[in-house]
């Protein structure tokens, strides 16, 4: 588990083939590793991978078809920057939200510009994920705990902080068209299965059908929403 806060921005060395899939080795000279080992997790622009090669300052991960498949890691590219974070401690200072590190898809950067001193953003995310998202709630972009300003149907709006742009890669990789990775708030997945679990049948069309069926309406008849 990850709380969100970034902790370094390494550097992308090495996107090597290894039978089918890819081995991804980064370079952080600014992340603390003393206390990383083998089979330790790192989120790597929101993605847990799992660490099988380490040194002083740099570590490798593999990545399956399956995360290249779900993920902006497609468009990676040696030189890229990534938004670090390792896992989190029953210590850790929980800063930001309850982040898995398994992305639930890549949305699309629509629109940036300045907002006096902050950066503002549009990101247009998949259909499907939009029920889990909310005006004032908690979205993962890259790895960033970041609090969603407005949702307009399946665009997330965001305005980041001189410091958050600054101490991630959103300054210099965002930009219209950038693809980043999506993670909706934990809670809300598992709020709809928790409520919405003795109305779904499994043969109902509302079952095969894949859509999520919480809606505002629906939090507020059950008291979630005022």
């Amino acid at each position: 588990m990850f709380t969100g806060i970034i902790e370094s921005v390494g550097t992308i060395k090495a996107l090597n083939p290894v039978g089918g899939d890819i081995r991804l080795r980064v370079t952080a000279p600014l992340l603390d590793f003393t206390d990383i080992k083998l089979g330790d997790s790192i989120a790597s622009n929101g993605i847990c991978l799992t660490v099988v090669e380490l040194n002083q300052s740099e570590y490798a991960v593999d990545v399956s078809r399956e995360t290249l498949a779900r993920t902006a890691m497609s468009d990676w590219k040696v030189g890229d920057a990534l938004n670090l974070e390792k896992a989190m401690l029953p210590t850790t200072r929980f800063g930001g939200h309850i982040v898995s590190g398994h992305v639930d898809g890549v949305g699309v950067v629509r629109e940036r510009r300045q907002d006096a001193r902050s950066l503002y953003f549009e990101i247009e995310i998949p259909e499907d994920l939009a029920p889990y998202t909310a005006t004032k709630g908690s979205i993962t972009v890259d790895g960033i705990s970041l609090t969603t300003n407005l949702v307009q149907d399946n665009r997330v709006c965001l305005n980041i902080i001189p410091h958050t742009a600054q101490v991630t890669n959103i300054d210099k990789h965002w930009s219209v068209g950038s693809k980043v990775n999506i993670e909706v708030d934990l809670v809300a997945r598992y709020l709809e299965r928790l409520l919405l679990k003795k109305q779904i049948e499994p043969q109902s069309d509302s079952a095969q059908d894949g859509h999520s069926k919480l809606t505002t309406e629906f939090l507020a008849q059950h008291g979630f929403m005022k």
